[in-house]
């Protein structure tokens, strides 16, 4: 053997690092020896449970948004509450329900009750398996999130390149809070910049500093929910208190990130004046924010929560009316920022 294949040999055999072992016993001695690589670090994976495409709201241009499960927020009002909890779940449609039973013969774990010729989720014993789903020909049971590797994602993404470049769009990354599930957004985040995509992530603030410091440089806008100024009715309303919220947004917008804030007009909870001129006084003189996105509040996510067999906290709330809202938006205007209903 030469002595070339030799010395390969027996580094390959001593080195201690793990990844430089050299197959020998294919290799002749005319041969040229590909340079050796690490093994790649294995895709980082999270819990999706929506990817929607073609959006004109959340940033600029055409978008596709995905969303993630896991929320640290508990709004009374979420339109979004398939996205508060980090594990998939089990959301069932009564009304297409065709009564067949196939689920209650089907379910390994004898997680359906038969009442009279209605069939529901026991859900305290439901290990969320899929059973049921794939028996349901009416698509009255569904899985809410599924597990997606960084890779998977960016296929998906990576399908509507062309509508972005066209349109100035992009991707954004919402849910629940993306935030909470930081390794798989920050690796989809950094994917995205690769390929020259635009950034947006929708969060809510209530986090540690360093996380949203760690995603800035891959993240070309923020959209960053304001609700209530009041601690007290804050917490009351969330789950969680504003203060680290609020000095989050005053940090990001000073350290020279795109930043626009986006506020849910809720009637009788934060629309009243006193709140709107505490946000105002706060993005003014603390911030660096220029633009306000008024969102009308709907009862979407009443209908997703009873699905879900979560026990709803929406408020019977008013949809606000269009004269309402220009008057907000006009406040805003007046105290200097750009304000506009809806994006």
């Amino acid at each position: 053997m030469p002595q070339i294949f030799s010395d390969l040999i027996t580094f390959g055999t001593t080195c201690s690092s793990g990844i430089w072992n050299l197959d020998t016993s294919n290799i002749s001695a005319n041969q040229s020896v590909s340079p050796w690589k690490p093994a790649r670090p294995p895709d980082a994976i999270g819990i999706v449970f929506d990817i929607m495409r073609y959006c004109v709201h959340d940033g600029p241009g055409i978008r596709t948004a995905v969303f993630l499960k896991g929320c640290p927020l508990h709004c009374s009002w979420c339109h979004n509450p398939e996205g508060q909890s980090n594990g998939i779940e089990l959301s069932f449609r009564e009304d297409r329900c065709v009564r067949c039973g196939d689920c209650f013969d089907l379910c390994p774990n004898g997680a359906v009750v038969k009442e009279g010729d209605r069939y529901r989720p026991a859900r305290e014993t439901c290990m969320v398996c899929g059973t049921c789903v794939d028996s349901c020909y009416a698509e009255a049971r569904e899985l809410v999130g599924r597990e997606m590797s960084v890779g998977e994602v960016m296929n998906e993404i990576l399908k509507d390149l062309a509508f972005f470049d066209q349109s100035g769009g992009g991707v954004t990354f919402t849910g629940g809070e993306p935030l909470f599930q930081i390794e798989f957004v920050d690796a989809l985040l950094r994917a995205c910049k690769r390929h020259g995509i635009h950034t947006a992530v929708e969060t809510s603030g209530f986090c540690n500093w360093a996380t949203l410091e760690r995603i800035s440089a891959a993240t070309d806008l923020f959209l960053y929910d304001i609700k209530i100024m009041d601690d007290e009715a804050h917490r009351r309303f969330t789950g969680v208190g504003n203060g680290q919220i609020l000095d989050n947004l005053a940090r990001l917008s000073l350290s020279g990130n795109d930043v626009v804030v986006r506020m849910p007009v809720l009637p009788g909870i934060n629309d009243h004046e006193a709140n709107l001129r505490a946000i105002l006084e706060f993005l003014t003189k603390r911030t660096s924010v220029q633009d306000i996105h008024l969102l009308p509040f709907h009862r979407i996510g009443k209908d997703k929560s009873t699905r879900l067999g979560h026990q709803s906290t929406m408020p019977d709330l008013p949809v606000p009316e269009a004269e309402h809202l220009n008057a907000i938006s006009t406040l805003f205007k007046q105290g200097g920022l750009r304000a506009m209903i809806g994006g």
